[in-house]
């Protein structure tokens, strides 16, 4: 590994982020000892708590909307879908069981915790949420094979959320970073300054959920300034 890789994650550094600016925080995660170790993170002062939750498993989401639902008191005022993994390969090469993986916790899980949340979410006529996308949401490249699928996928429901969401003053944004500081790119010799870090996101998101009632923020788009990678 070349350089001082950051391995804090998009999700952790936006728990972080809005904790710190007085905001009360719910994670989920399918490691219990990571959940509880960034909800005892000092500079939260307690404002993030968690529950366990596997994202392949649709039940577990639902579970953990209800829990948000009953610790929120029925409010949601920001929700942020950010579970996402990335396996490579040409589409005609890659492993059977690939997609499905992929579809499952790119789109599958924003689906169903969206879903789970939106009721509370429409009666209140307010809230904003946050699909985090990719650059590959928005271009193909080779062996990107079920990732890309997936990403375009994500965006697509974003763009319908918004439409269906404009009567009830919901805003909807879509996140689109390229390649971000973080443990999936353990191993690689690119220097740390060749990517975007987990805080510029976090801090993009947050101020992006400051703005007025009548402002959205719809497609958030940050590439390193190098440019993408080959």
């Amino acid at each position: 590994m070349s350089g001082n890789f950051n391995v804090l994650g998009i999700g952790a550094a936006m728990a972080i982020k809005f904790a710190q600016m007085g905001e009360q925080v719910l994670i989920c995660a399918r490691s219990a000892s990571d959940l509880a170790a960034l909800a005892n993170t000092p500079a939260t002062e307690g404002r993030i708590r968690y529950q366990v939750c596997d994202v392949l498993d649709r039940t577990q989401v639902q579970a953990f909307g209800a829990y948000a639902l009953d610790t929120m008191g029925g409010r949601i005022d920001v929700l942020i879908n950010n579970a996402g993994v990335f396996l490579p390969g040409s589409i005609a090469e890659e492993a059977e069981g690939v997609l499905e993986q992929q579809i499952h916790t790119n789109l599958y899980s924003a689906y169903h915790l969206t879903r789970a949340l939106l009721p509370a979410m429409k009666s209140a006529l307010s809230g904003h949420i946050f699909n985090i996308c990719s650059t590959a949401s928005l271009v193909g490249y080779p062996n990107g094979g079920s990732y890309c699928i997936s990403k375009f996928a994500l965006h697509g429901l974003t763009k319908v959320l918004r439409e269906e969401l404009l009567p009830y003053q919901i805003k909807v944004s879509g996140v689109f970073p390229g390649a971000v500081l973080t443990r999936s790119w353990s191993g690689t010799e690119e220097p740390a300054s060749r990517f975007i870090l987990p805080e510029d996101i976090a801090e993009l998101v947050w101020t992006a959920s400051r703005l007025s009632i009548g402002a959205c923020m719809e497609e958030i788009l940050i590439r390193p300034l190098a440019g993408d990678f080959d």
